[in-house]
């Protein structure tokens, strides 16, 4: 997620816009300006509606407060489903005044947690961040044990193969974000089979 100039929150990878040889970050574009292909957070309530659980990485922090704001015009019951990541923690705990239904998520690398995973779902739990969100090879059974003892969810993300996904589905993970969602379901249905 990205705001722009003018104050809308968009979907785009990397906030970035490209016109010839220039590169332009989207926060000094208008919306209007952007490329069609970069939709609003209201654009894709539009086109897919509410009816399921929506992940977003909230890249500039400011969008955060639009993000939840459109979200709630969209659908008051949607902010359960809505999870904010962002890899500053602290900065996550802030967004818990922005709506008090929304799912923080913490998403980092395991040699980012200087204190250790423990400590962190400790942190975690106390600051009312909901989830840790880690490369899949960050992962172990013993720290989903560790983050369900706490209470925390359990997100893998970058698991785009099969075994990947089968693997942090028998650790009994929460949650896998993957690019290629064929490959993610065969994975789940596989696993409930």
């Amino acid at each position: 997620m990205w705001l722009t100039a003018d104050g809308q929150a968009v979907l785009d990878h990397d906030g970035v816009v490209r016109s010839l040889l220039r590169r332009t970050s989207i926060s000094s574009v208008p919306r209007d300006k952007l490329p069609e292909h970069i939709p609003t957070l209201e654009e894709f309530y539009e086109a897919c509606g509410t009816d399921f659980e929506l992940s977003l990485d909230v890249k500039d922090p400011a969008a955060a407060a639009e993000v939840v704001r459109v979200t709630a015009n969209a659908d008051p019951t949607m902010a359960s489903r809505l999870w904010l990541c962002h890899p500053d923690w602290e900065l996550v705990a802030t967004w818990r005044t922005l709506h008090s239904d929304v799912r923080l998520v913490d998403s980092t690398r395991i040699r980012k947690i200087k204190e250790g995973p423990e400590r962190r779902f400790a942190k975690l739990a106390d600051v009312g961040i909901d989830a840790l969100n880690m490369h899949h090879s960050d992962w172990t059974g013993g720290h989903v044990v560790m983050g369900h003892r706490f209470g925390r969810s359990c997100l893998g993300w970058d698991a785009q193969h099969e075994r990947t996904i089968n693997e942090l589905l028998k650790m009994g993970i929460d949650g896998v974000f993957s690019d290629h969602v064929d490959r993610l379901m065969s994975a789940i249905d596989a696993s409930v089979a």
